[in-house]
C-alpha cells in the first residue's frame, strides 16, 4: 500500500485504474472534469487505457457501454446535468445489462456553483433500478470503485458512483491497493440481451426487476450503511453529510444511520424509526430519503425533520454550520464578525478574450433594433450576460440557444439570434441547426470558435476550424451565408457590417467568430 493526496475526482480515477479499467469516457463539466483528466495523465505513458474526450455525454455513455459489451471494464464520467443528455442510453443500459464492468461517476453540484440546477442523480439510479454508491470521503471514492466494478460484473448491471462538489474538489490522503489486471477481450454473444426489440426488452426488463430484492439485500447488509441505536433522537446522514454531523457531535445519545449505498436500506430505516421519537435527515441534494420515509402520510408518532420541513434549507449544499443549527446547537464562536462591506466581484471574461470583441460587434449591429434579445448557450461566453456587455439573455441547456431562437422565429420574433461555442455546437447544436435549415427559419447563429472547451479548462474541441466550417455547410447553410470573422478591436467595424448584412437576410445564416482562447495559448 502507498498513500497519496488526492481530490475526490482523482481518487475515483485512480480507483478505476487500479480496478483494471480499460477505458474512460467523458465530456468536461464541473465538478466532474478532473476524473477524466487524472486518468488521461496517469495512463498516458503506459497507453493501456483508452482516454479521449467524447462529443457529449450520450456518446460517452454509449462508447463505455460498447467497451462493456466487449468484456472490458469502462468508466464514464459526467456532471449531473450531463446525465440528462445521456439518459436514453443510461436507462436502456439497465435493461440490456453489462458484460464487462460499467461504472458511471456522476458529480452533482448542490448550491449550483457552476450549474443551471442542483438536481440529485440518486433519483436517476432509483429510476433506472441500479445500485448507487455515495462516498463520504476520498478514501471511499477510491475503495468504492473496486466494489462498483465487481458488482457490475457480478450482477450484470451498470453501477453509479454519486459525488458532490465538496467531495470532488477537496483533497485527502488515500491508501491505495495493488492494481488489478485488465479483463481480456470477451465480446458478448447474447444477441437477444443487447437488441431491445420489444420481445427481447420485456424479458430483459423482467430480469432487471427480479434483481431488485438482491440489490436491496446487499444494501441492507452493506458496511456502507451503518446503524447505531442509542438515544431517542435519530439522525440519517447520506454520503458527505456524515462528516458535517461528526464535526458537531462526538460521543452522543443520538441513534445514527449512515447511508452510502443504495437502494435505500428500508429494513435499517424501519429499525431506526421504531427506536426513536424524532428523526433528522441530512442529505446533500434533494430530499430523496426524507420523501421516501414520509411517503404519502408521514410517520405516525415520529417527528421527521429535514429539508421538507425547514430545519435544513430546502436548497443549496450542506455545511457544518447548517447541520449544527439543524441539531439545535448554539453557533460556535467566531474569531471575528464576517466582513459585510466587501465589493462585489462577479465573474468576468478574461482580459483580451475574443468573446468580448465578438459581442461588442453583435451589440452594435443589434443597436438599431427595438430591445433585441440573444439566446445564448453554456460556456465562457455566458458571462456576456453581465455588465458591461449585457449581450445575451438566456442560458438553459447545452444546444438550447439554436432551438430556442428557432422557436422564437416560428412565433414571429425577429431578429432571432443564437450564440453558441464551438464545443457546445458539436455537443448539442448540430441537430437544432439541421432542423432550422430544413424549415428555412429566419435565424442568425453566432458560433464562437475559440479552438477549445474554454470554460472547463481548455480541453479538446470536436468542432473547430475547418471541421466546424464543413459541419455547418453539411447541415445545409448556404456558402454565402456562412461568414467567418476575426474578433479583434482592429476588425470591429468590418465585423459589425457583416453582422448587419446577415441580420438583414431572411433565412438561416451562421457567423463564425474565430480566434483562439488566450488561456489555451498559454497552456500550449
Amino acid at each position: 500500500m502507498s498513500r497519496e493526496i488526492l481530490l475526490g475526482d482523482e481518487a475515483v480515477g485512480l480507483g478505476a485504474i487500479h480496478s483494471g479499467m480499460s477505458g474512460v469516457y467523458a465530456y468536461p463539466g464541473t465538478p466532474s472534469t478532473e476524473i477524466f483528466e487524472f486518468v488521461e495523465r496517469a495512463t498516458k505513458k503506459a497507453g493501456n487505457v483508452h482516454a479521449f474526450w467524447s462529443t457529449n455525454e450520450k456518446v460517452a455513455y454509449e462508447e463505455a457501454l460498447g467497451m462493456s459489451w466487449a468484456g472490458k471494464r469502462a468508466l464514464v464520467c459526467m456532471k449531473h446535468v450531463g446525465l440528462n443528455v445521456a439518459a436514453d442510453a443510461f436507462m436502456n443500459s439497465a435493461v440490456t445489462g453489462t458484460n464487462g464492468g460499467l461504472v458511471l461517476a456522476v458529480a452533482d453540484d448542490p448550491g449550483m456553483h457552476s450549474s443551471q440546477n442542483e438536481q440529485d442523480s440518486r433519483y436517476f439510479a432509483q429510476f433506472a433500478l441500479i445500485p448507487c454508491f455515495e462516498p463520504r470521503n476520498q478514501q471511499e471514492c477510491y475503495d468504492m470503485m473496486f466494489e462498483a466494478f465487481d458488482m457490475s460484473e457480478e450482477l450484470a448491471l451498470p453501477v453509479m458512483i454519486r459525488l458532490v462538489t465538496r467531495i470532488a474538489h477537496s483533497r485527502a490522503g488515500v491508501r491505495t491497493r495493488p492494481a488489478r489486471e485488465q479483463n481480456p477481450l470477451n465480446p458478448s454473444r447474447d444477441i437477444k440481451k443487447w437488441t431491445l426489440l420489444p420481445s427481447n426488452a420485456r424479458v430483459q426488463y423482467k430480469h432487471l426487476t427480479e434483481k431488485q430484492p438482491i440489490l436491496l439485500q446487499r444494501s441492507e447488509e452493506s458496511p456502507h450503511n451503518e446503524l447505531v441505536l442509542a438515544g431517542k433522537k435519530g439522525i440519517i446522514t447520506c454520503g458527505l453529510a456524515e462528516n458535517y454531523l461528526r464535526e458537531n457531535i462526538s460521543e452522543s445519545d443520538y441513534s445514527i444511520l449512515s447511508i452510502r449505498q443504495y437502494p435505500v436500506p428500508a429494513g435499517k430505516i424501519r429499525d431506526l424509526v421504531g427506536h426513536v421519537d424524532e428523526l433528522l435527515i441530512l442529505e446533500d441534494g434533494y430530499p430523496l430519503v426524507e420523501s421516501m420515509i414520509r411517503g404519502l402520510f408521514g410517520l405516525a408518532g415520529v417527528k421527521v425533520q429535514g429539508r421538507m420541513t425547514g430545519e435544513v434549507p430546502r436548497t443549496g449544499e450542506l455545511d457544518p454550520d447548517i447541520v449544527r443549527a439543524a441539531l439545535g446547537l448554539a453557533p460556535l464562536p467566531a474569531a471575528h464578525a464576517p466582513a459585510a462591506d466587501l465589493a462585489n466581484r462577479p465573474p468576468a471574461l478574461c482580459k483580451g478574450c475574443p468573446h468580448t470583441d465578438s459581442f461588442r460587434a453583435l451589440n452594435e449591429a443589434l443597436s438599431t433594433f427595438d430591445n433585441p434579445q440573444v439566446f445564448s448557450d453554456i460556456g465562457c461566453y455566458t458571462l456576456a450576460a453581465l455588465p458591461p456587455l449585457e449581450a445575451i439573455h438566456s442560458c438553459v441547456a447545452m444546444g438550447a440557444s439554436i432551438g430556442m431562437a428557432a422557436g422564437a422565429a416560428h412565433a414571429g420574433y425577429t431578429p432571432a439570434v443564437a450564440a453558441i461555442g464551438d464545443s457546445t455546437f458539436s455537443h448539442g447544436g448540430i441537430t437544432p441547426l439541421l432542423s432550422a435549415v430544413q424549415q428555412g427559419v429566419n435565424l442568425n447563429v453566432l458560433v464562437l470558435d475559440n479552438d477549445t472547451v474554454g470554460m472547463t479548462g481548455t480541453q479538446r474541441s470536436m468542432s473547430t476550424g475547418e471541421t466546424l466550417d464543413q459541419i455547418i455547410l453539411g447541415a445545409g447553410i448556404a456558402g454565402e451565408h456562412l461568414r467567418v470573422i476575426t474578433p479583434t478591436p482592429r476588425n470591429h467595424e468590418t465585423n459589425v457590417e457583416i453582422f448587419r448584412e446577415e441580420l438583414a437576410y431572411d433565412g438561416p445564416s451562421v457567423i463564425i467568430a474565430r480566434r483562439t482562447c488566450l488561456e489555451a495559448i498559454k497552456r500550449a
